[in-house]
C-alpha cells in the first residue's frame, strides 16, 4: 500500500500542485499536468493507494475556490473507481 501526503500551505499555483502530486504519487513522465491527466493517473494507481492532503484550505486560497473544487471533484471521482482513496486532515 502506498501513502502520500501533500500540504496545501506549500502549494502556491496550479503548476506546483501538479508537480507535487505527480512526485508524491509517482506519476509517469507523460503526466499532462491538467485535471484530465490527473484523473487518468489517479485511476491507474495500484490498489490501496492513499493520498492525504493537509490544509486543503491552503489550496483553496492559493488556487482559488473554483479550481480547488475541481481538484476535489477529480479526487472524489477517481476514488469512486476503487483503487485510490484520499482524505483531508
Amino acid at each position: 500500500m502506498m501513502r502520500a501526503e501533500l500540504d496545501g500551505r506549500e502549494i502556491a499555483c496550479c503548476g506546483a500542485f501538479h508537480s507535487r502530486i505527480a512526485q508524491a504519487l509517482g506519476f509517469p513522465d507523460w503526466y499532462g499536468r491538467n485535471l484530465d491527466a490527473l484523473y487518468d493517473c489517479l485511476t491507474d494507481l495500484p490498489a490501496g493507494t492513499e493520498l492525504v492532503i493537509r490544509h486543503f484550505d491552503g489550496l483553496e486560497g492559493a488556487l482559488g475556490g473554483r479550481y480547488a473544487g475541481l481538484i476535489r471533484r477529480v479526487l472524489d471521482d477517481a476514488a469512486a473507481e476503487g483503487n485510490f482513496s484520499w482524505r483531508e486532515e
